[in-house]
């Protein structure tokens, strides 16, 4: 698949020569003109070795979100050393294309092998000090979790690392929680 392609010649190019891949020829027009919020997530074997998105577009285009995001995955996730050259031919990719995240009124709107989420404190503040904005509100901590990953399949399960990742602790604060959907290329 050309994302999946995309994703790892990005990393090959930033990895091998320290240069963001240019976009490629003959990419469809959809992922040149649509803007959406993109996950990659990249594995060595079985093993997870890296994996960073974002859940808005903050690039002009898919594919441009893509090249950012497995750049990212590659060499800043804090959970892994940089990507090195001697494990690129070892390396598996999976991308994420967002839906746009919708507000939950309960739970009961969720489902963890159809939907993600994203997990946000409230309240929510409007000071200028946060550097963290969603919705053109402001929130100290925010999780997000993709949907059908292997072993989340209950919605509080799903809720429970989400909040994990975010460092929320849902016995004392008080949460918002955003589904969406994703479109999964592997």
């Amino acid at each position: 698949m050309i994302l999946i392609e995309i994703a790892k010649s990005a990393v090959e190019k930033y990895i091998k020569e320290g240069e963001t891949l240019a976009i490629p020829e003959n990419i469809p027009k959809e992922f040149l003109e649509k803007k959406a919020g993109t996950f990659v997530t990249i594995e060595k074997g079985k093993e997870l070795r890296g994996c960073i998105g974002t859940y808005l577009p903050t690039q002009e285009n898919i594919v441009l979100e893509i090249i950012n995001n497995a750049i990212a995955a590659a060499t800043e996730d804090y959970r892994f050393n940089p990507i090195t050259k001697e494990e690129l031919s070892l390396l598996s990719y999976t991308v994420y294309i967002l839906g746009e995240p919708e507000l939950v009124a309960n739970i009961g709107e969720l489902d963890p092998k159809k939907y993600g989420i994203i997990v946000k404190t409230v309240p929510i503040t409007s000071s200028p000090r946060s550097n963290v904005m969603f919705n053109g509100y402001h929130s100290s901590k925010t999780g997000l979790l993709l949907p059908d990953l292997e072993g989340v399949d209950t919605k509080e399960k799903q809720i429970f690392i989400a909040c994990q990742k975010a460092g929320i602790d849902p016995e004392k604060e008080e949460i918002s929680i955003y589904r969406f959907e994703a479109e999964k290329y592997q």
